[in-house]
């Protein structure tokens, strides 16, 4: 090779073998290199037997999702580019034009939107269940009924629900003859705030589980990334071949980065699950407040669900505003917080809030309470600091 350009190209140096390190390497790739033509033809992409193409997987994001396989006590797991990704991934992969989805009423809401708008335009329907309800989800299944999403807790508003309830009025409504959908009915649970550490999704019956591991796995609000995890390996290939024909990725960087977070990730739940409950019950002593909403209260709607199935608590709480204190001074009690950021997501090692308007997220039951919501979440700084940060927000009110 006469021309330095091929030669780097080209370059015929390998490292010797024996390197041996703490943290899996990172492999990055789109093109994936064969020996021969024989080779090629002989990959099998569909078992993780071989590769074939970056985008199909590589050793470092096989690793991670082993690792999250494991975290989640699952067998398989599918590697996405968001948590929402996750959610639209299960969508596609399990309905087709006719099918219905039902969805808890308290479901983060963009699986909602994607249900309304894009499902809807591909035939699918939806209905929207009270998920501290069975009763509600049993008269809502029909034949039509092919994916049910639970979340526990709620989104924003935290309630616990009795999962092995929900998921016995799905099998019961799989085993009814002439009742249920032709292929049956699975469940799906939003596991985010669980993370595999609270309680395992499938001891408590679910099919499938997903997770945004943009939050506890990765744990620096730096990466964007969510996984779909199963026991059963006839649901792993319509996910596994849905994830092959939309081209969802992830890069060897961001799993990188989710791999460190792993490490230290049961710690930082434990810190952040210590500190919020701590918060949240200190807040419920202040007068601005009407109720405060986390799983541990025992008021908080489903707390005995929660003690029964639940070894930890997460990062989130919500607080209701007493009614005479207006939206306004609820937005300028936000502005006004120093160590609370303004901004989506959870989880990171920084505290944010963020406030909703909760009538307008709801259609089943109407919103029980009056004055406005502040969704906390609850970071790596001292508590006693946090306390102070809303004590001055208070104090301005």
């Amino acid at each position: 090779m006469s021309e330095l350009s091929t030669t780097l190209i080209h370059h015929p140096y390998t490292p010797p073998d024996g390197f041996k390190a703490i943290s899996p390497p990172v492999h990055k790739a789109s093109t994936i290199l064969f020996p021969s033509m024989a080779a090629l033809r002989s990959r099998d992409w569909k078992h993780k037997t071989g590769y074939t193409y970056g985008l199909h997987g590589t050793p470092t994001t096989f690793t991670l999702e082993a690792r999250i396989a494991t975290l989640e006590g699952g067998k398989f797991c599918t590697l996405v580019p968001s948590g929402l990704a996750a959610v639209v991934l299960v969508d596609m992969a399990l309905l087709k034009a006719g099918d219905e989805v039902l969805i808890p009423d308290n479901a983060y809401g963009p699986n909602r939107a994607f249900a309304e708008a894009e499902l809807a335009a591909w035939g699918i329907s939806c209905q929207f269940y009270d998920a501290m309800n069975p009763a509600d989800l049993a008269a809502k299944l029909n034949q039509k009924s092919r994916l049910v999403w639970l979340e526990a807790p709620g989104s924003i508003t935290l309630e616990f629900p009795d999962l092995p309830a929900l998921v016995a009025v799905v099998k019961s409504h799989n085993a009814s003859p002439g009742q249920a959908h032709p292929e049956g009915v699975v469940t799906a649970l939003d596991n985010t705030w669980g993370a595999g550490l609270a309680f395992n999704a499938f001891t408590l019956g679910a099919d499938i589980s997903v997770q945004a591991l943009t939050k506890y796995p990765s744990g620096g609000a730096d990466v964007l990334m969510g996984s779909v995890v199963t026991n059963n390996e006839a649901l792993h290939h319509l996910v596994h071949f849905c994830h092959m024909r939309v081209g969802y990725g992830v890069s060897g960087n961001d799993a990188e980065l989710v791999l460190r977070g792993l490490s230290s990730m049961a710690l930082r739940y434990a810190a952040q699950d210590a500190a919020t409950r701590q918060l949240a019950a200190w807040l419920q002593t202040q007068p601005q407040i009407a109720t405060v909403l986390h799983p541990a209260l025992p008021d908080s709607p489903g707390h005995a669900q929660w003690q029964r199935d639940c070894s930890g608590a997460a990062c989130l709480f919500s607080a209701v505003f007493k009614p005479q204190i207006t939206q306004l001074q609820i937005d300028q009690f936000c502005d006004g917080l120093q160590l609370f950021k303004i901004g989506y997501s959870w989880a990171g090692p920084m505290s944010l809030c963020m406030t909703y308007d909760m009538p307008k997220l709801r259609v089943v039951k109407p919103w029980p309470y009056q004055g406005g919501l502040v969704r906390f979440s609850v970071g790596l700084e001292a508590v006693a600091d946090l306390q102070a940060d809303i004590a001055q927000g208070f104090a301005r009110l």
